[in-house]
């Protein structure tokens, strides 16, 4: 049985796409076949490419044609912290198959702007006493989709947005990728 073909969306370094290489490395259910980003320079474009994976820029992020171009044949797409939000003809032509990760736990701590530091500042100002990640499915706004997984970090004293965002992202490495190969194993 052929392994489920995956489309990685990313704005940034990309650490959760080579949490995604690293762990379907040999893997029979799930590959990353393609990576696509709306920056150029993006640290996840150099992680492809190191790895063989076939990327691709958007000059208009916001054109669903040129979006679902390069999203080809597709089975399964992992947004890791891409930034823009999916035109409503993409999400309609892979909704139940295109899941996000957002640095907390939703619904708090979502929505337009609330990315990055924004959201573990936000966490702290709030006087939360946990944090986390979620990866839920994506729909027509942002981190409203329906949530698949939660990982629970805990806020400690005297945290700052760094310290925290050192604790959440380890918790992406370990959620998403299991996420991604449990839905693999359901689309195969």
């Amino acid at each position: 049985m052929t392994a489920v073909r995956v489309a990685v969306l990313a704005s940034g370094g990309g650490t959760n796409l080579q949490a995604l290489l690293d762990a379907l490395t040999d893997s029979p259910l799930a590959r990353v076949a393609r990576v696509i980003t709306n920056r150029p320079t993006a640290g996840a474009v150099d992680r492809a490419r190191r790895n063989g994976i076939p990327t691709s820029v958007l000059r208009d992020p916001d054109d669903p044609a040129e979006l679902l171009t390069a999203l080809g044949d597709a089975h399964l797409v992992v947004l890791a912290g891409y930034l823009k939000l999916i035109p409503a003809p993409v999400v309609a032509r892979f909704r139940g198959r295109m899941i996000n990760i957002h640095p907390a736990l939703l619904p708090d701590f979502g929505g337009p702007g609330m990315y990055g530091h924004r959201v573990h500042e936000a966490v702290l100002a709030s006087g939360a006493k946990e944090s986390g990640v979620t990866v839920h499915f994506v729909d027509e706004a942002f981190d409203r989709g329906a949530i698949i997984a939660q990982m629970r970090v805990p806020v400690e004293r005297g945290d700052t947005p760094d310290t925290l965002a050192a604790r959440v992202l380890e918790a992406e490495h370990q959620l998403l990728p299991k996420v991604v190969l449990d839905l693999a194993a359901r689309i195969r």
